[in-house]
């Protein structure tokens, strides 16, 4: 077929491929009804081509654009701020634009006005990372007929939900403890109104409970280094405490500062594991064992669930929960 001079349309690759422009259009639009054959007949003839969907005429037939808008706290913490981008790369692997409308707090006032936003870019789907309590009434007035799924939300909102199994990755880190022949575990949490928060402290406290362990009084923070140095400084001074738990890695950095200053070294003393598996914890001293999260896996399941409610896919899921793992360091050893 000789090259066109203008840029290539739809009917091209319809004309490259053997089938209709009805046919183009459902595998740009990812539909079921496709046989695979077909479906990489086309992908072949887009790519020959170098075939670029005009999104603008497509928003001007569907209603919608191919963008999708995310509400997430203004945040620097590995955890969500890793979410975002794995979650930016996955809709750019299927298309879709990305618009982040970030928040100081998840409050009512906030999120509707983000809300609000990627509706007037007639956005095709939300997706709202909504890691605390607080975000739950706001949450609620988003329009019923938008496709919105939530990452880190309420479990009990009976909403479109991912999440990472945050009691059992606790239940895996207190266990490991446990294995190693300690009598008992402390847990440093994070926030309490945050959803991982609660689910750690959970699985931390039924670990305890099943094994007939005694379960020490929870030790609240937020989740900075500088709050892990704070309770690691009250936890250095107890010998009685051989095994700590701690909500994030960098809460378990301040510790091994605190433990070390006082002379308690990791693991022969004091095990510690964390949860995240930031990239640095592999070179903490010693070496972290934490919980890893799988924020790719949630970020396409998210997607997944998001293009499921596009096409009005009855059959999608509503709630996916993503394993962590348990990644084994030299931080944990038995107690002395």
């Amino acid at each position: 077929m000789d090259k066109v001079s203008r840029s290539p349309a739809m009917t091209d690759v319809a004309r490259l491929a053997g089938v209709s422009h009805q046919t183009v259009s459902r595998v740009l639009n990812d539909h079921p009804n496709v046989k695979e054959q077909t479906r990489i007949r086309v992908r072949a003839a887009i790519a020959e081509l170098n075939y670029r969907p005009n999104r603008a005429a497509r928003a001007l037939v569907t209603g919608r654009s191919q963008l999708i808008g995310v509400v997430a706290r203004n945040s620097t913490l590995y955890g969500p701020a890793s979410m975002l981008t794995e979650f930016e790369q996955a809709a750019a692997d299927a298309g879709f634009a990305v618009s982040v409308g970030s928040v100081r707090e998840l409050d009512r006032s906030s999120i509707s006005s983000v809300v609000e936003r990627h509706l007037d870019q007639r956005v095709a789907g939300l997706v709202v990372i909504a890691n605390v309590a607080s975000a739950a009434e706001a949450l609620a007035e988003i329009p019923s007929e938008l496709p919105v799924v939530f990452i880190d939300g309420d479990p009990a909102s009976g909403r479109p939900l991912v999440t990472v199994d945050q009691v059992a990755g606790a239940r895996a880190a207190t266990q490991h403890l446990l294995d190693a022949g300690h009598e008992t575990v402390w847990h440093v949490s994070g926030p309490i109104d945050w959803f991982d928060s609660a689910g750690r402290i959970q699985g931390w406290r039924q670990t305890l409970e099943e094994a007939g362990a005694e379960v020490p009084p929870l030790l609240s923070a937020d989740w900075s280094a500088a709050e892990g140095y704070r309770a690691g400084q009250m936890l250095a001074r107890m010998p009685e405490v051989t095994a700590v738990f701690t909500a994030n890695d960098h809460l378990a950095l301040g510790i091994l500062r605190a433990l070390s200053e006082r002379g308690r070294r990791v693991p022969h003393d004091v095990s510690v594991v964390g949860f995240d598996d930031v990239p640095e914890a592999a070179y903490f001293i010693p070496p972290l064992t934490t919980v890893r999260q799988a924020f790719g896996d949630v970020a396409r399941a998210a997607l997944s669930l998001l293009l499921g409610q596009m096409r009005d896919d009855s059959g999608t899921a509503d709630h996916i929960v993503v394993p962590p793992q348990l990644v084994v360091r030299q931080s944990v050893g038995p107690p002395a």
